[in-house]
């Protein structure tokens, strides 16, 4: 989590397969509220938004990308564990190098010591029906 009043610079890649897209699973404790999203993460100072999808697809889950395609920026202003947060995300879309990624059911990965995250194939469906929770919501304008 960043510091209160800073503004992250993210980059996150929409990886779809036919009607699933693969996604984290979030949970927000003071909301008590389970969400999803797509996968990556900050953007470093001297590095491309680009670079820094691979290298979070790489360093979270081992995961080379292939036909990387840049969608656009969107503003995001949320409150996460009471707390707000706002971020400016360069969306991709793109798809795993290594075909086992779509035979996945999930898998877990850690974005640091105590941060235990899933991340597994979700039907879009879900999202559209409100079973289930996307975030930032405005990524249904680019499924």
């Amino acid at each position: 989590m960043n510091k209160a009043g800073e503004i992250r610079v993210i980059a996150l890649g929409l990886i779809r397969d036919d009607e699933r897209i693969f996604l984290s699973e979030g949970y927000d404790p003071v909301k008590q509220e389970t969400f999803y999203r797509a996968l990556g993460g900050g953007v470093e100072f001297g590095e491309t938004s680009h670079d820094a999808l691979k290298r979070e697809f790489q360093e979270e889950i081992q995961a080379d990308l292939t036909n990387i395609k840049y969608l656009g920026c969107i503003e995001n202003l949320f409150t996460f564990n009471g707390r707000q947060g706002h971020e400016i995300i360069q969306l991709y879309q793109c798809d795993f190098a290594d075909s086992k990624f779509y035979q996945l059911e999930s898998l877990i990965f850690s974005e640091s010591q105590n941060h235990k995250h899933r991340a597994l194939w979700i039907d879009i469906s879900r999202f559209q029906s409100g079973e289930l929770r996307l975030v930032p919501e405005v990524f249904f304008e680019y499924l």
